[in-house]
């Protein structure tokens, strides 16, 4: 691990709906909602009110009925996101994307060139708010980890730098959920068992976190817990999965209805495979049903693969096992995702026959989607069907 803090985490704030106040003089200093059926994003001022992400609008209604609910412009997302990112690439070569509004940069071999991190930093912010007009936390220490904790701490619209000899005491007295990994269900362990800061993590020691939550987990948090995380800033890192998913609101669906949707969405995800000439090992899917509990199923495939056909069949066949509890309790949300990628070039592809058309038609169909587009190579269920939003991502 390195011996200086020189590690940036950058985080636009409320991104989406800071967009839309950048966009729009009326609704700075207002309570905004992006999305009518779920919160896509909310203001840190009706973030204060309760609104969440993914929180159905109806409840946020509830919590903030003050607030200016408009829809998403993920056009204009995508403009902001690509000049934040050549704001970052000016400022030093060293970017990790995580998503669209965040990035790990590497500001250490600039000292003579731009000045210590923490000026480096605050000109970042500079940059970006006179530059791109929205308004950029960042948070600095010797691990990507820490410095990921600093910009969540430091938010919104903050700065923070951990030095190198006060990393414990500023780590410990944080919650058990600033570890990463410890969702609701672990934290939820955690604090039956009364632990429920950083510090008393670290003081439980590692075989009482491995008999606990199992080696891989417990393994993790207790170097976190301590702040050991030797990750470099990492540019050539690319995505271990992609995915997609769609808000179904409360409507019920029938199960042929539930199937055009899942279509839909494995026909996008593997035309996003073959774009960046990866394969696939495992389909994952991904489910929140209508009291908000959620459910994940996933399905490791013989071979990895970017053929539809053969992801498609998986996610039926996930899709199947869960059609008892989707008619019981109702269906609010799909998602699949491709985990297990890998690079299409080292691998052999088996493409399985189907009784339908065989290998050769199905490689047909893919490669013709691929080269015209998906309005001129269709499925006939998908005609005149809402995809749903395209959220804007980072490149495959």
């Amino acid at each position: 691990m390195r011996s200086d803090a020189t590690i940036m985490h950058a985080d636009l704030d409320a991104f989406y709906a800071s967009v839309e106040q950048r966009d729009d003089p009326r609704l700075r200093a207002r309570p905004v909602i992006v999305g009518a059926g779920v919160v896509l994003a909310a203001s840190y001022e009706a973030k204060a009110h309760g609104v969440r992400t993914a929180m159905n609008s109806r409840q946020a209604r509830l919590l903030c009925p003050h607030a200016v609910v408009v829809p998403p412009r993920m056009s204009a997302y995508s403009s902001a996101s690509k000049a934040v990112f050549a704001v970052f690439s000016r400022t030093t070569p060293l970017v990790e994307p995580l998503s669209i509004d965040e990035a790990f940069l590497e500001v250490g071999g600039l000292w003579r060139i731009a000045g210590a991190p923490l000026d480096i930093a605050a000109a970042l912010r500079r940059d970006v708010l006179e530059q791109v007009g929205l308004p950029i936390t960042v948070g600095i220490a010797r691990t990507k980890f820490l410095a990921k904790v600093a910009s969540g701490v430091a938010k919104p619209d903050g700065l923070l730098l951990v030095p190198p000899d006060g990393e414990l005491r500023f780590l410990h007295p944080l919650p058990v959920e600033r570890l990463w990994g410890v969702g609701t269900v672990t934290a939820g362990k955690l604090r039956a068992l009364g632990v429920r800061t950083v510090g008393e993590v670290a003081r439980l020691g590692r075989p009482a976190l491995v008999s606990i939550l199992g080696p891989a987990a417990g393994g993790h948090l207790h170097a976190l817990a301590h702040n050991l995380d030797p990750r470099p800033v990492d540019t050539t890192r690319r995505r271990r999965s992609i995915g997609s998913q769609r808000a179904l609101g409360r409507r019920s669906r029938t199960p042929s209805e539930l199937d055009v949707i899942l279509a839909g969405t494995v026909d996008r995800l593997g035309r996003r495979l073959r774009a960046a000439h990866r394969v696939c090992r495992t389909v994952v899917l991904r489910l929140r049903f209508a009291d908000f509990t959620r459910a994940t199923r996933s399905h490791t495939l013989a071979e990895p693969t970017a053929h539809t056909a053969t992801i498609l069949a998986a996610a039926r066949t996930l899709l199947a096992a869960a059609t008892p509890r989707i008619l019981g309790d109702g269906l609010t949300l799909l998602g699949v995702s491709l985990a297990n990628l890998d690079d299409d070039r080292a691998v052999q592809l088996a493409l399985p026959f189907t009784p339908h058309c065989g290998p050769a038609l199905d490689v047909t169909l893919d490669s013709l989607r691929d080269r015209f587009g998906a309005q001129a190579v269709t499925r006939a269920t998908q005609l005149g069907q809402d995809q749903g939003l395209a959220v804007p991502l980072l490149p495959d």
